[in-house]
């Protein structure tokens, strides 16, 4: 198992669920008890009580997408497939520069690595990116992923949970001797503000040879109910930069893609 030589910069939470939570099916107040009253908060508002765990969810999205600080936004659609507890996320985006060049970007997290494939018209390959600052990128958005759409996958030993104040919590997650963290803000209905980390690296806007690391949010202001459950109807993903504020995803997902607990096979071909 390799050991990551980079690490989190999140709090180290102690409040973990009892190990035998994850042999239980559906998700009960007991479950909840050890947590954060924030977080329990949120998950009764999300509607996890009285349901079976997830141990998997996909949807697809429609937007916007900008591929550099400067660059024009651009038309993309996407869809993913996020599994657990054996971590895995697959996320597959297409985006149209300037309305007729398509670009497809494959990120995936599996067996404790990332990587971010991106080809030109699904053929040529622009970029081939893996490494450290991948494997702990990809594992922290396979979290938030998991906070918007499926908390109930954070209810395994392999996350802990900790107090912030009244309005937010902090949630580490570990997976093949990575750690990842972030913090989740909770309004008082129960509502996700959103979720803000620093274990994710960008391209560096000055010198595009190098990455850095910076503090990615995604900030929810729209929500739906979809089989009883709170959920993100879009939003966006930013990244605080030295230079300011770049806003380059944002996104609405598809009515009717979000599904629970779906076996691979069901997934939609390339």
């Amino acid at each position: 198992m390799r050991t990551n030589a980079i690490q989190s910069t999140a709090s180290r939470p102690v409040l973990q669920p009892d190990p035998a939570v994850h042999a239980r099916d559906a998700v009960t107040e007991a479950d909840l008890t050890p947590l954060p009253e924030p977080a329990r908060r949120w998950l009764r508002a999300v509607g996890v009580l009285g349901r079976p765990r997830d141990r998997s969810f996909r949807l697809a999205w429609k937007g916007r997408f900008r591929l550099r600080v400067g660059s024009p936004w651009s038309r993309c659609e996407a869809r993913q497939y996020n599994t657990g507890p054996e971590i895995r996320r697959d996320f597959r985006m297409r985006v149209w520069v300037a309305a007729l060049l398509p670009i497809h970007g494959h990120d995936l997290y599996a067996h404790g690595h990332g990587r971010m494939l991106v080809r030109a018209f699904d053929l040529f390959r622009v970029a081939d990116a893996r490494g450290p600052e991948f494997d702990m990128g990809e594992l922290v958005t396979w979290l938030d992923d998991a906070v918007m759409f499926a908390p109930s996958m954070l209810l395994v030993p392999a996350v802990a949970w900790a107090a912030v104040d009244a309005g937010a919590f902090d949630v580490e997650l570990r997976d093949h001797g990575l750690r990842v963290g972030g913090r989740v803000s909770v309004d008082e209905r129960g509502v996700l503000p959103g979720f803000t980390t620093h274990d994710r690296w960008c391209e560096n806007p000055i010198d595009r040879r190098r990455m850095i690391r910076a503090q990615w949010r995604t900030p929810v202001d729209r929500w739906d109910v979809v089989d009883g459950r709170t959920v993100p109807a879009g939003g966006r993903a930013i990244w605080d930069l030295p230079q300011g504020e770049f806003a380059y995803a944002d996104l609405r997902v598809v009515p009717g893609s979000l599904a629970w607990n779906v076996p691979p096979a069901d997934q939609p071909s390339e």
